[in-house]
């Protein structure tokens, strides 16, 4: 399948082992209290704000799709289970930017209603509508979780913090394909009607917000 096979594709980061042999001159692992350094903390705050801002969109999008599509006995489950996976990736970031004391983006309130009415508009217009928008939008975080996990990988400094969110970032990242996975090989996503122009527009959609996330 198409899905799946793309879905691989974006799963194969290589690994640090890989890309970075150690040998007597590599810079020494800081230890677990040892405060991060500044480019380390840029790196997380940046992350932090807008997997944040991410989460809280899908969040919104499959809380509208199941506004429309709750009492279907088929799809219903099937959105709901999704949902309730972003809403643990949430909760997770929502943890992460207390505990680091990150600024959220100033746009929250934007990109929840523009992520509801994503959802809910493309729920109403059908089941494989809904599901070519889950496609779009998972496509894009997929991807957008892989370069964070390529930026990561390759600081200079690395750190226990790090380490740990680039965990997260691969579970989540993994999550967000198997949503992929199900829209396109389970509910043929790429049978809506107009399913070019409508994923290419959301995909544009969510590169915008995630351009703007990292930087307001």
């Amino acid at each position: 399948m198409l899905a799946t096979r793309s879905s691989r594709c974006l799963r194969a980061v290589p690994t640090k082992a890989a890309a970075v042999r150690y040998n007597s001159t590599s810079p020494k692992t800081p230890s677990p209290d040892e405060p991060l350094s500044k480019a380390d903390l840029q790196t997380l705050e940046r992350i932090l704000r807008v997997d944040q801002a991410g989460e809280l969109g899908a969040n919104a999008i499959y809380r509208g799709q199941y506004a429309v599509l709750r009492k279907d006995p088929k799809v219903g489950p099937v959105i709901e289970h999704m949902w309730e996976q972003e809403k643990h990736h949430l909760k997770t970031f929502d943890g992460l930017i207390a505990k680091h004391r990150v600024r959220p983006t100033a746009l929250t309130p934007l990109w929840y209603a523009g992520g509801w009415a994503m959802g809910a508009v493309t729920a109403a217009m059908g089941v494989k509508a809904a599901m070519a928008c889950t496609e779009a939008v998972e496509t894009v975080i997929g991807g957008h979780y892989n370069n964070q996990l390529r930026d990561t990988m390759h600081l200079d400094n690395s750190s226990n913090e790090l380490t740990k969110l680039r965990k997260t970032l691969r579970q989540f990242r993994d999550d967000e394909l198997e949503h992929l996975d199900t829209a396109v090989n389970d509910w043929e996503a790429k049978d809506a009607a107009g399913h070019p122009m409508l994923t290419a527009g959301i995909k544009g959609i969510c590169k915008a917000a995630i351009w703007v996330s990292e930087r307001v």
